[in-house]
């Protein structure tokens, strides 16, 4: 009796054939990839990209990953296109369609709607001769690879190459548009990529919200700043530039006589400080070694700008 693989040995199997698959397109990527990537680059509307079933679902991502990484990119189901969405496809855009047969029937509205109001077409097919091949522009064509799944007909080896060149073609745009990390954050202002690249600045508590005192204001009315204000330190500042920082650890220290010191001979000279275009993250992790609690943010020349207290990086979602 013959025993059953291992699914460890079966996942291997299909690893490898799919390495070998990419490590193939790799080696010869299609000829109109630089073409491809200049007129999206250049289009001056949106890239809509489609696809049908598993390429339809693939076609959706890579349509997301270039709208999140700088290039205008929108999916259109090509079954809603035929009653409708055609409408969503203008002259000013550029479609990108998947087929890895080519000859995917529901495709054909879009195909025609491309000819018709000469939309530049790129398609995305393993058949050079298929219809869709045939009627693009600009041909990415597909490895002629073998399917991972048992049957040899089951979308995986296909799909893979198709969404590691639409991940090619993103990151090609992104890094040729100079799109930035820190652009990022106009893309994701609610999910962790946008949390993990927020300034400073753009939290950072200022003006008539910050505890600030004089180096000869009475520890008295430093006590008030510091209980009115609520973060539990004070700024001590000469002509706009932190000379020191109190804290309540400051104050333990200097229980016995605190009330007839002035500020600056209970603050603690050299504090740590960020600056205001630093990222959160940053000022979490000062914060986090040096087990305080509140952060000011000064410029190059030690001005006092703000200040982030550790609330304000784990309201924003950094953590």
């Amino acid at each position: 009796m013959t025993s059953s693989p291992r699914p460890t040995d079966i996942a291997r199997d299909v690893l490898d054939i799919e390495r070998a698959a990419l490590a193939t397109m790799r080696d010869a990527l299609p000829p109109a990839f630089d073409p491809v990537v200049d007129l999206l680059l250049a289009v001056p509307g949106r890239v809509i990209v489609s696809g049908m079933g598993k390429s339809g679902h693939v076609a959706a991502k890579i349509a997301a990953t270039m709208a999140s990484t700088g290039t205008p990119a929108q999916y259109v189901h090509p079954g809603e296109a035929s009653h409708g969405d055609l409408g969503m496809i203008t002259a000013q855009d550029a479609v990108i369609l998947i087929s890895n047969s080519g000859e995917t029937r529901e495709l054909a509205d879009i195909i025609a709607h491309t000819r018709r109001f000469s939309i530049p077409l790129i398609g995305i097919t393993k058949k050079a001769g298929s219809t869709l091949a045939l009627q693009s522009d600009h041909l990415l064509q597909l490895p002629d690879a073998p399917e991972a799944c048992a049957i040899g007909m089951a979308p995986t080896t296909s799909t893979t190459c198709t969404m590691a060149l639409g991940d090619a073609l993103a990151v090609a745009l992104m890094r040729l548009r100079g799109f930035e990390r820190e652009n990022f954050l106009a893309f994701h202002p609610g999910g962790t990529l946008g949390a993990q690249l927020l300034k400073v600045s753009s939290v950072m508590h200022t003006g008539d919200a910050l505890p600030i005192v004089a180096e000869d204001t009475a520890m008295g009315d430093t006590l008030l700043e510091m209980t009115a204000k609520g973060f539990g330190v004070a700024a001590v500042v000469t002509d706009g530039r932190l000379t020191g920082v109190i804290t309540d650890g400051d104050l333990r220290r200097n229980l016995d006589d605190l009330m007839q010191r002035k500020a600056g001979e209970v603050a603690t000279r050299g504090p740590r400080t960020i600056a205001p275009e630093a990222l959160l993250s940053e000022a979490l992790g000062v914060m986090n070694a040096n087990k305080i609690s509140a952060l000011f943010a000064v410029d190059d020349s030690g001005t006092l700008r703000g200040l982030v207290h550790i609330h304000d990086a784990l309201r924003a979602g950094v953590a």
